[in-house]
């Protein structure tokens, strides 16, 4: 029964009763008047056609539900996702055109391969190899670069950023359109929060393009639309060598796209009270790339936004995000003619009031006071990101290079204090706390670390330092309780270290071993009965055992 349930999770779902079915459909309505004009215009930001954004939030989402273990996660477009797109695919071809569509559609077929492959191996742990820190600083620099990338339409204008700057030529229609619909939009976040307004304000541009001929401007809104579900389809092969240039973006499109679930799928479980399946979650998040790609659209991911505003209205289950998708079905096949007076500078509004919030520099300074060697990674992954854009990956790839160079550093330097008997009873650091030694000719240490490969050479370096400059210690005690696991070499480190003091006559005790480590050393044959070597169980025993030395 288990392996049913994993393999066909939606089987746990509760039974859609009357009650259920109306509480799940207007969750699934209000997500819907958010998540179609936001489709659309996610689809202008990664270069796409405006119709397979519709596309990607229609058998995408079905799919992600339906195989993921977090059922009330929004599956569809998302602005970090599709810069990631539009970035990857810079220079390779023209936006919109049909090798545009092409790769991206490859994509999404890779990016989804990728993280099915880790769901089905169990490998959803990976994703842990990127810090808060660097999505922090990732996901900053990309808010920049999606808002910098949204002025020219927002204002008008056409073409990229540096055109605007050189010319600044603006259609003053389109700019009131775009400059008024951001003031809008802005404003009834914080006194409407309840309302759809992002449905509302590109309804009512709509109507207002439609009455004064707005909609002559045959570039300034978004035109026909093409009405009807997506046909499914294999995409069109491509070259070895342009395959081998989407990896590595595919890879950090999986891993980011994974990144956004899990800050959505994380507080969806806290909030029940159950564990994160992210292996489940890795499976239904590829599968939805894939059924992307079948529709010939772009790879999807899970909006925190979206998702919250879809736990805010009320949805119990996937039922809301099936009631969604027929939502955004009908949207397809009666509503895309209304879309055609939509002004393209809302499209850039919408998408500039949904990432504005990712522009925190306020971040940096609370990692600063937290840590300044994570402020400092945080802080080269965003100008790197910036640096490098459009290929905006290697931002990502650079954090996470100093976060694992970081990491080791402290596995190769762990802390190792000299303690002694605090007031309060505690061991603490002697030279820290200015306290006397437990006992004369004494070196007491402790190492808040593994005893492996990378920390046994610093607790080797520690006694021997000590002895040389302390050369009357007769008595080495180890307090051994924060040590938790032990390789090889660290038995080897543990062999020398016992070797050395034996041939000094010094006598090392050990306190608070834990039975795991010291299975390991007895098989090893390292804790050999000996007047040179004294064990205790607690460190009360040992700093009694101590005193009467």
């Amino acid at each position: 029964m288990f392996s049913i349930l994993r393999w066909f999770p939606f089987l746990q779902w509760p039974r859609p009763g009357k009650a259920l079915l109306r509480t799940e459909a207007l969750a699934g309505l209000t997500v819907a008047l958010v998540l179609v004009p936001q489709a659309v215009a996610y689809a202008a930001l990664a270069g796409m056609p405006l119709v397979t954004g519709l596309y990607a939030a229609l058998l995408p989402a079905l799919v992600g539900v339906l195989w993921s273990a977090s059922t009330r996660l929004s599956v569809g477009p998302t602005a970090l996702t599709c810069l990631l797109i539009a970035a990857s695919l810079q220079g390779l071809a023209v936006p919109q055109s049909t090798q545009w569509v092409t790769l991206a559609v490859w994509l999404a077929m890779l990016s989804g391969l990728i993280q099915l492959v880790l769901g089905l191996a169990r490998l959803g742990w990976l994703s842990h190899v990127i810090s808060a820190p660097i999505l922090m600083g990732f996901t900053q620099a990309a808010g920049i670069l999606i808002i910098t990338s949204q002025l020219p339409a927002l204002l008008g204008a056409q073409g990229s950023l540096q055109n605007l700057l050189q010319s600044f030529t603006l259609d003053y229609s389109a700019t009131a359109y775009g400059l008024g619909s951001l003031v809008l939009l802005l404003f009834a976040r914080k006194a409407w929060p309840k309302l759809p307004m992002v449905m509302l304000v590109v309804a009512g541009s709509a109507l207002i393009s439609s009455l004064t001929g707005f909609a002559q401007h045959a570039n300034s809104v978004i035109g026909a639309l093409p009405a009807g579900i997506p046909s499914l389809g294999w995409p069109e092969m491509i070259s070895l060598n342009l395959m081998q240039e989407l990896l590595p973006a595919a890879a950090v499109i999986a891993l980011v796209s994974f990144l956004e679930t899990a800050s959505s799928a994380r507080a969806e479980n806290q909030r029940e009270g159950k564990l994160w399946d992210e292996n489940q979650d890795l499976i239904g998040q590829g599968l939805a790339k894939f059924a992307s790609a079948l529709c010939g659209s772009f790879p999807t991911s899970a909006s925190f936004s979206r998702s919250a505003l879809n736990l805010y209205a009320g949805a119990r289950s996937g039922w809301a995000t099936v009631s969604m998708v027929v939502f955004v079905l009908l949207a397809l096949l009666f509503l895309t003619p209304a879309l055609y007076f939509v002004p393209r500078a809302v499209l850039a509004a919408v998408v500039f009031v949904a990432v504005v919030n990712l522009v925190q520099p306020s971040a940096f300074v609370r990692l600063w006071k937290i840590s300044r060697a994570e402020a400092i990674i945080a802080l080269v992954t965003g100008v790197v990101t910036l640096w490098t854009a459009p290929h905006i990956y290697w931002g990502v790839i650079v954090g996470v290079v100093l976060g694992l160079l970081h990491f080791l550093t402290q596995r190769l330097h762990p802390r190792i204090i000299e303690v002694g008997l605090h007031a309060d009873g505690s061991l603490r650091d002697r030279h820290l706390w200015k306290l006397p030694p437990l006992a004369n000719h004494l070196y007491a240490l402790r190492m808040d670390a593994e005893l492996d490969f990378a920390a046994a050479s610093s607790l080797e370096a520690a006694i021997t330092t000590h002895l040389y400059a302390q050369p009357d210690v007769r008595h080495v005690c180890l307090f051994a309780q924060p040590i938790n696991r032990i390789d090889a070499t660290g038995v080897a480190c543990f062999a020398q270290m016992r070797r050395q003091l034996n041939e000094r006559g010094i006598t090392l005790h050990i306190s608070g071993i834990k039975l795991p480590i010291e299975k390991v050393l007895q098989r090893a044959g390292e804790l050999p009965d000996s007047v040179l070597l004294k064990s205790y169980r607690t460190d009360q025993e040992a700093i009694a055992a101590l005193r009467q030395l």
